[in-house]
């Protein structure tokens, strides 16, 4: 039951961040949303490690920073992957998979207590 409560509220913000992003951001409808973050749950549990153990060499150098441009390229991908979402840049990308993750983790931690 907690990863259906995690999947709707991800996919509530991701589509409400949409909404305050548009026109950088766009997510069609709510059903939208909840395809978007499922795909970039599977991406994130399928390719984002292989691209974690490829640039190693380059997360060390960079002190970790480079997983940030991983994060990045899993929502570009997600979005290419998925009709009814457009992602402008790698920048909005990069907001709104930071935004997307605060708001994720404030809300699943509201909804704890």
């Amino acid at each position: 039951m907690g990863f259906i409560i995690r999947v709707l509220v991800s996919a509530l913000v991701a589509y409400g961040l949409a909404s305050f992003l548009e026109p950088h951001i766009v997510i069609d409808s709510y059903g939208t949303a909840i395809l978007f973050v499922l795909l970039l749950g599977v991406l994130n549990l399928l390719v984002k490690p292989i691209l974690v153990l490829l640039t190693l060499p380059v997360t060390v150098l960079t002190l970790g920073i480079f997983l940030i441009v991983l994060n990045v390229l899993m929502v570009l991908l997600a979005g290419k992957l998925m009709n009814g979402v457009h992602i402008q840049s790698f920048w909005w990308a990069l907001v709104f998979g930071v935004l997307l993750s605060f708001f994720t983790t404030v809300a699943m931690k509201i909804g704890q207590k």
